[in-house]
C-alpha cells in the first residue's frame, strides 16, 4: 500500500502515560472528528481516516524536519525548558554552585554570541597544532586516546564501559565500529542518486571548514578527498544495522593478549590504560572484523593521511559549537541530508543542550515546576493494569509450550518501571561550568561524561540510572537492564490526560506502555531472560515458530511504500514492529476489563473502541520533509507514521469489527493471515 502524500515519519519509541478515568466527560475532543478525513473508508486508509484533515492543515515548519503529535509536545517541553533556562540565566542571586546557577551559567555561556563569535576557532587550535606534531603510527593511535578523554570525539572506533551482556551484574571494556561521518554505510557504498548528493554535500561542507581553518581552496580539496577515502574503507569494514541487531553477533569477548593477535598493531594492553582503562585483562567486542581491517589500515594509510583524519574528526565534533561560519556550514550539511528550511532558533538549540548536557540539573527544576505527581500514580497504575493484561496473553498464547510460557511470566514478573525522573539526582561533582566559556563548558562536560562512565567498572551495577532526561518526550526499554522507563516529559496529552476517557488514554500512553513491555519479547529482547542476561530461556519448537511470525511480520512491513521506490525495511523496523503489535494487544486487552471498555457508549460519535484505535492513530500523525523521509528510511529503527498506525491493528480482530472492515477494502487481511505473537 502506498501513500500518495506521505509525509510521516515518526523515530520516536513506545509510548505511553496513564489515564483511568472511565468515561470521563469533558468539553476537549480528545478525538476530533474535526481532525479526520471521514470520506475515506477506515478500512481502505485507516491512517487518512484517522489523520487525514490534520496532516493536510499542519505542514511541516520551516525551522523543524518533521511535524506531528511528537513534535507538538516536545515543543511545548522545549519551551517550558525555555522559561526555566532564561530564568536561571537571570537569577543573579543564585548560590555560586547551587543547581539554578549552574544551570543559568551553562544557558547563559551557550547564548554569548559575542564572545563565541570573537573566538572563531581559537578553542580548538592547540589541539589542531598537536596533530601536526605527530611522527608515527603509534602517535596516531596516541592522539586517538586523548581525543577521547579529552572531550574531542571517538575518532576510528568507539570505547566505554557497559554490562558484560551474559553477566549484567559486571561492568568491563566495551569496544564497537566507528570512524564514519555520514548516518549510515550505505552512503558511501551506494550509487543512487540519493547517496551520491549526500556525498557531495558532504564533500562541500569538509572543504569548507578546512578552508576556515587556513587551508587554501586545492589543499582542503585534497584533504577532503582523503578524509573519504579512510572513512569509506572503515564504512566497508562495518556491520550493516541489520547485523547489528543480532545481540550474539555483536558479542564477541577477548581477552586482552588474544586481542592484541587479532589486531599486531595495536597493544591494547598498553593503549587501554590511555584510554583511563587500567587492570582490565578481558574486553567485549563488537565487530572483531572491523577492528582487524581498522588494523591493515594502520599499515596502508599514510602517516600525513590519518593526521589529516583526526584533525577533520575535531573539525566535525567542534563545528557547531564555535563561530557562526562554521554553525552555518555545519547547518548547510544537515540541510543537504533532511531538507530542513532554516536553522532551530539558538534558544531553542541552546536549550536543548543544556537539558542533553546537565539534564539531571535542569531536570530538577523541570520536575519542581511542571511534573504532576497525580500523572505518575495514574501512570503506575496503568502500569499494573498492562502488566497484568500482558500476563493473560502470555498464559492465553496458543502457539507457545508451558515450558516457554514460564520463563516469559518470569521476566515480565521482574520488569522494574521507572516513571518521571530519577530518586537520586546526578550532582555532577567535578564539572566546572563558568559563564564565560561555553566551549571549555562543554568540552568539560563531555570530560566528566567519560570519566563517569569509566568509573563504573569495578563498582556493582546501578539499577537506578534513569537514562533519559524529565523533559525528554520519549520511553524506553533496556535488555540488560529489564526495566522499562518513562519520562515526564511524555505524561502529556496526546498519549495521557487525567480528564480523558479510558479508551483514549489506554490507545495513547496505554499502547506505549505495552509497547515497552513488548520490547522486552521482540526478536532481539527475547534473547535476554529476566535478570537482563543473554541466554536462551526458549525451547527449539517456541523458537521456531516466533521466527515463523516475525518473518510474516517482516514481510508485511517490506511491502510498505515510503518514498519512489523506497520500502520500509522489515528486518530493521522488527523490533519495533513486535513492539507496537504486542504493545497495542496488550493495551486493548487491560482497556477491555475497564468499565468503558465493556460498554458501548459512544462519545462524540465513536464508540469505546473506534477511540481507542483511534487515540492509537493520532499518536503518529503527521508530516516530514521527503529529505529526511529517506534517511530514516536507512538509519531509524522504527517505521513511518502511517505504517505505526495500520501495521499493528490491521493484526487485530477488534480493529476489523470497531471500523466494519470486510473483504474487498484496501487494508483487509485474511483471519487466518493475522499475525498473532504476543
Amino acid at each position: 500500500m502506498k501513500y500518495q502524500n506521505l509525509k510521516t515519519y515518526f523515530a520516536a519509541l513506545g509510548i505511553v502515560a496513564a489515564g483511568l478515568s472511565a468515561n470521563a466527560q469533558t468539553t476537549k475532543k480528545f478525538i476530533d472528528p474535526a481532525n479526520m478525513d471521514l470520506s475515506v473508508k477506515p478500512g481502505d486508509d485507516f491512517y487518512t481516516y484517522a489523520s487525514g484533515t490534520w496532516v493536510k492543515n499542519n505542514p511541516v515548519p520551516a525551522k523543524e524536519t518533521r511535524w506531528g503529535s511528537f513534535n507538538e509536545l516536545r515543543d511545548f517541553n522545549i519551551n517550558a525548558v525555555k522559561t526555566l533556562v532564561e530564568d536561571a540565566a537571570a537569577d543573579k542571586s543564585a548560590p555560586a554552585g547551587s543547581v539554578k546557577r549552574r544551570v543559568g551559567d551553562f544557558f547563559a555561556a551557550a547564548m554569548d554570541t559575542v564572545a563565541i563569535e570573537k573566538l572563531g576557532y581559537t578553542p580548538i587550535k592547540a589541539d589542531l597544532e598537536k596533530i601536526n606534531q605527530i611522527k608515527d603510527i603509534q602517535g596516531v593511535l596516541d592522539q586517538v586516546a586523548y581525543m577521547r578523554v579529552s572531550g574531542m570525539g571517538s575518532p576510528m572506533f568507539g570505547v566505554g564501559i557497559g554490562q558484560d551482556r551474559k553477566n549484567v551484574s559486571k561492568y568491563m571494556v566495551n569496544i564497537g565500529q566507528g570512524g564514519t561521518t555520514l548516518p549510515d554505510r550505505d552512503y558511501y557504498l551506494k550509487d543512487d542518486t540519493r547517496s551520491v548528493k549526500i556525498r557531495e554535500a558532504y564533500n562541500t561542507y569538509m572543504t569548507t571548514l578546512l578552508t576556515l581553518t587556513g587551508s587554501d581552496a586545492e589543499a582542503a580539496k585534497q584533504k577532503a578527498a582523503t578524509v573519504f577515502k579512510i572513512e569509506k574503507q572503515l564504512a566497508e569494514a562495518q556491520m550493516s544495522r541489520m547485523e547489528m541487531r543480532d545481540p550474539y553477533a555483536t558479542y564477541n569477548k577477548f581477552t586482552v593478549t588474544d586481542l592484541n593477535k587479532k589486531t599486531p598493531d595495536i597493544n591494547w594492553a598498553a593503549f587501554l590504560p590511555k584510554f583511563k582503562i587500567k587492570g582490565q585483562d578481558t574486553v567485549l567486542v563488537s565487530s572483531p572484523k572491523f577492528l582487524a581491517s581498522l588494523d591493515g589500515m594502520l599499515k596502508s594509510v599514510p602517516l600525513a593521511d590519518w593526521k589529516t583524519y583526526l584533525q577533520w574528526n575535531i573539525l566535525k565534533n567542534s563545528a557547531g559549537s564555535l563561530s557562526s561560519p562554521f554553525v552555518k556550514a555545519n547547518f548547510a550539511f544537515t540541510q543537504a541530508q533532511t531538507g530542513q528550511k532554516v536553522q532551530t532558533p539558538r534558544w531553542q538549540r541552546m536549550s536543548s543542550l543544556t537539558d542533553g548536557t546537565i539534564g539531571e540539573l535542569l531536570g530538577q527544576l523541570y520536575v519542581a515546576k511542571y511534573f504532576k505527581p497525580e500523572a505518575k500514580a495514574r501512570m503506575d497504575a496503568m502500569i499494573v493494569n498492562l502488566r497484568k493484561a500482558f500476563e493473560i496473553r502470555i498464559n492465553g498464547l496458543e502457539w507457545m509450550s508451558a515450558e516457554t510460557k514460564k520463563k516469559a511470566l518470569e521476566k515480565l514478573a521482574a520488569f522494574k518501571p521507572k516513571v518521571g525522573y530519577t530518586t537520586k539526582w546526578e550532582t555532577y561533582t567535578g564539572l566546572d561550568i563558568k559563564r564565560d566559556t561555553y566551549f571549555q563548558n562543554l568540552r568539560n562536560a563531555s570530560i566528566w561524561s567519560y570519566n563517569d562512565n569509566v568509573n563504573r567498572l569495578g563498582k556493582p551495577v546501578d539499577r537506578n540510572r534513569f537514562g533519559m532526561t524529565p523533559p525528554t518526550v520519549n520511553a524506553s526499554y533496556s535488555p540488560t537492564m529489564n526495566d522499562i522507563t518513562f519520562p515526564a516529559g511524555i505524561l502529556q496529552f496526546p498519549f495521557f490526560d487525567p480528564n480523558a476517557d479510558d479508551a483514549v488514554n489506554y490507545g495513547g500512553i496505554g499502547a506505549v506502555i505495552g509497547h515497552e513491555m513488548s520490547h522486552g519479547f521482540d526478536d532481539s529482547g527475547s534473547q535476554y531472560d529476566a535478570h537482563g542476561n543473554l541466554k536462551n530461556w526458549w525451547t527449539a519448537e517456541d523458537k521456531a515458530k516466533f521466527d515463523a511470525k516475525t518473518k510474516a511480520l517482516g514481510e508485511q512491513f517490506d511491502a510498505y511504500t515510503v518514498l519512489d521506490t523506497v520500502h520500509v525495511i522489515g528486518k530493521l523496523t522488527m523490533g519495533e514492529n513486535i513492539g507496537d503489535l504486542g504493545g497495542l494487544n496488550a493495551a486493548y486487552t487491560a482497556f477491555k476489563m475497564t468499565k468503558q471498555g465493556q460498554s458501548n457508549e459512544k462519545i462524540d460519535g465513536f464508540t469505546p473502541d473506534q477511540r481507542f484505535f483511534l487515540s492509537w492513530a493520532q499518536v503518529w500523525r503527521g508530516n516530514i520533509l521527503p529529505e529526511s523521509a529517506a534517511q530514516l528510511i536507512k538509519t531509524d529503527p522504527h517505521s513511518p507514521g502511517p505504517y505505526r498506525t495500520i501495521g499493528a491493528p490491521v493484526n487485530m480482530d477488534a480493529w476489523y469489527t470497531a471500523f466494519d472492515v470486510k473483504p474487498g477494502d484496501k487494508l483487509y487481511k485474511k483471519p487466518e493471515d493475522r499475525i498473532r505473537m504476543w
